[in-house]
């Protein structure tokens, strides 16, 4: 079912839309950002692994304040064990026109996330949340679900990978160079 709105029901779901073999699927919850969020948020944006991929904390706050108003920006904290990590948020691509999503089908979703505890990086955490994000936007109409990290950002684009998300296209975008990467889960 297509998302109505722009907002997404909330995504703790079934561990089916993960393989088997990783029984802490389930273990993730998604929830909407709320005003409240901001505060962890700014924290999350000055820590360094988010600054160098993400850029200035002050203009990515303003960003994220403004969306918050913005109901084709769904915006999320994602949760492990009940403890939030990290922040992901998913558009219609063709909402905010970017040259290297105009092929693109109509109903394709873009994610942009990061994690934002420090200790949470390296364990495998990224590929699980995008993994299970990608395929409930699949499972909700989306026909693909695109991810553009930095091409320098290799952490992210092997997690991408691991979540399965393919290709590897190089692509210019606002922000510099970036990897274009398609999940079709």
């Amino acid at each position: 079912m297509p998302f109505q709105g722009g907002k997404s029901p909330d995504l703790a779901f079934s561990r089916v839309l993960f393989p088997p073999g990783r029984p802490d699927a389930g273990r993730y919850a998604f929830r909407p950002v709320v005003k409240e969020d901001l505060a962890l948020l700014q924290v999350w944006l000055r820590t360094p692994e988010v600054i160098r991929w993400w850029g200035k904390p002050e203009e990515q706050a303003a960003l994220l304040r403004e969306d918050l108003d913005e109901p084709a920006m769904v915006m999320q904290i994602v949760s492990f064990d009940g403890k939030p990590f990290a922040y992901a948020q998913h558009y219609a691509v063709h909402t905010w026109p970017q040259a290297h999503f105009e092929s693109l089908p109509p109903g394709s979703r873009a994610i942009d996330a990061f994690i934002g505890e420090p200790d949470m990086l390296g364990k495998g955490h990224g590929s699980v949340f995008l993994r299970l994000l990608a395929g409930q936007l699949r499972h909700e109409g989306a026909p693909v679900v695109a991810i553009d990290p930095d091409i320098q950002n290799h952490r992210a684009r092997r997690a991408y990978k691991r979540a399965g998300f393919r290709g590897d296209t190089e692509v210019m975008t606002d922000s510099g160079p970036a990897a274009l990467m398609i999940f079709e889960g």
